[in-house]
């Protein structure tokens, strides 16, 4: 079921079979008629994690860049709709030569031809592949089917986990495996039998729950493996090395490790904490009915973790939401700020109140893609007296738009045009030498990833620059501001980019390390 960790345990697997000396690659099958999870309502999906090419996809492609050091592209996720509209050009170009199109073969076949590839591009001795959703929806069968069709066409080559979880009723404190059998069974129907179950559950299984699974799954209990819930998801992989997880991947396959382990990645996930820091995330996309959603902000809570870990410190997340601002003076007993990015007004004079009182009160502030653009609007209307500035994203009409739509947006808005025509993933940055920036980096050109329709107005970076906003970094080729920064300040620093998208834990982000760095001087 959604949310139950599959991603996090494709990544982990994928992490295993790095330390036994293997290269790996990972493809997300998303069951969306979506083509993509650019047009997704973050509440209801969770983050949209863009590819160094333009890819907007599902957050586990976060996931696996993360665990296992290394960028993937669009070829590796893969959806609904994206196969059956590349089916259906393909019928139209007359590249099935006149015969009939079928669901199957042709819908299953697609998707092996997209595995393939992106295997191959790869060059990888093991890709993994995530299939979306829960079994026994009629939304990823095909992708079941195309998975049947794989292992006939490779016996050898394939080998299939089931991620099923294991309740544990507080009225009957026993741990209950019928959700599992009956996850076996729909997957049986589906002419699959798994290799490996991983039991996630609260807590780790026991002898007399993986014998029952063993009998019930048609499963030797060796290939039971527990996956308990852990503080941190960065614990997964050292669980599953302590079941011989990648050992036990490799025997299915005849193969024997090579050079390697996991010392790196133990070290890393046992650093000591020497300090607690308080960080506060204003942002809009948490509330989903009585329920908190952290999911929508994934990228920018791991990087924040990351950054942390690097200067032994332990990271207080709290979620502040933008709209309880808008109609009172924010009082906000943090460490650090960030806001992170987003679309639409609703909740925006909330943001910019606390970008206010960060500027105003020496809070160290950190602005993601719109909390960069909002910074300009505060600093706009309270330091540059343009009372009436905004963004032409929130008032079109506004006398003073310091925020306005980036001119090659302009036509794919007017014709309706919204899918994948946002600027999108990669695109180089150039510093100025004695900004907070360019002590972070350490150098003069980066290259980060971008998701945005709207830039800073460049009529009005004079006025701006005249009263204390410092651009820090410009695109060379556009002239688009990509990083302000305000002097005489711990922290205040606003990005174009989502430099979340490219932190891990064994590499924190530049400026996440900066901003936290900042914390630790905070009175």
């Amino acid at each position: 079921m959604s949310g139950i960790g599959k991603g996090v345990a494709t990544a982990s697997i994928g992490r295993l079979l790095q330390s036994k000396g293997y290269s790996v690659s990972a493809v997300k099958i998303d069951p969306y008629v979506n083509v993509d999870a650019g047009t997704m309502n973050p509440i209801e999906h969770g983050e949209v994690f863009v590819t160094r090419d333009g890819g907007e996809c599902d957050q586990d492609i976060g996931n696996y860049e993360r665990f296992l050091e290394k960028e993937f592209t669009k070829k590796n996720y893969i959806t609904t709709g994206k196969v059956y509209k590349s089916v259906i050009e393909k019928e139209r170009n007359l590249e099935y030569d006149g015969r009939c199109v079928e669901v199957v073969p042709d819908i299953p076949n697609e998707t092996i031809e997209r595995i393939e590839t992106a295997a191959e591009e790869d060059d990888a001795d093991f890709t993994m592949i995530e299939i979306g959703g829960t079994i026994g929806e009629y939304q990823n069968l095909l992708f079941l089917e195309a998975a049947r069709m794989m292992k006939l066409k490779h016996p050898d080559r394939v080998l299939f986990v089931l991620v099923s979880y294991l309740p544990t009723p507080k009225t009957i404190g026993e741990m209950k495996t019928k959700p599992t059998q009956n996850a076996s069974r729909r997957l049986n129907e589906a002419g699959i039998q798994p290799d490996l179950i991983l039991g996630r559950a609260a807590t780790p299984l026991d002898d007399p729950r993986r014998r029952k699974i063993s009998n019930f799954c048609n499963i030797e209990s060796d290939y039971v493996v527990s996956a308990p819930d852990v503080d941190s998801i960065y614990d997964v992989p050292l669980n599953f090395e302590k079941e011989n997880l990648g050992d036990k991947i490799l025997q299915k396959f005849n193969l024997k490790p090579k050079n390697g382990n996991l010392s790196d990645w133990k070290e890393r996930v046992n650093s000591k904490e020497e300090g607690v820091v308080k960080i506060g995330i204003v942002g809009k996309y948490f509330k989903t009915g009585k329920f908190t959603l952290t999911d929508s902000y994934i990228s920018v809570i791991e990087a924040v973790k990351h950054a942390c870990w690097e200067e032994n410190l332990k990271p207080e997340i709290s979620w502040i939401f933008a709209e309880k601002f808008e109609g009172e003076t924010p009082d906000l007993d943090y460490d650090g700020i960030i806001v992170p990015g987003g679309f639409g007004s609703r909740g925006v004079e909330g943001k910019i109140k606390v970008i206010q009182h960060c500027r105003e009160n020496k809070i160290p502030f950190f602005g993601l893609c719109l909390g960069m653009q909002l910074a300009v609007i505060e600093f706009s209307r309270n330091v540059c007296a343009l009372k009436n500035a905004n963004s032409a994203e929130f008032d079109e009409s506004c006398q003073h738009p310091v925020i306005a739509m980036m001119e090659e947006q302009k036509k794919l808005i007017k014709n309706r045009s919204f899918g994948g025509t946002m600027r999108l993933g990669d695109y180089t940055c150039k510093l100025k030498k004695e900004t907070v920036s360019f002590t972070a980096y350490e150098k003069r050109e980066i290259i980060e990833r971008h998701r945005h329709r709207y830039e800073v107005n460049n009529d009005y970076l004079q006025k701006l620059e005249k009263n204390g906003l410092t651009v820090a970094g410009k695109n060379p080729e556009s002239g688009l501001v990509e990083i302000i920064e305000i002097e005489d300040h711990p922290f205040f620093v606003g990005v174009q980019f989502h430099p979340e998208f490219k932190s891990g834990p064994m590499n924190p982000h530049p400026l996440f390390k900066k901003f936290v760095q900042s914390l630790k001087n905070v009175d």
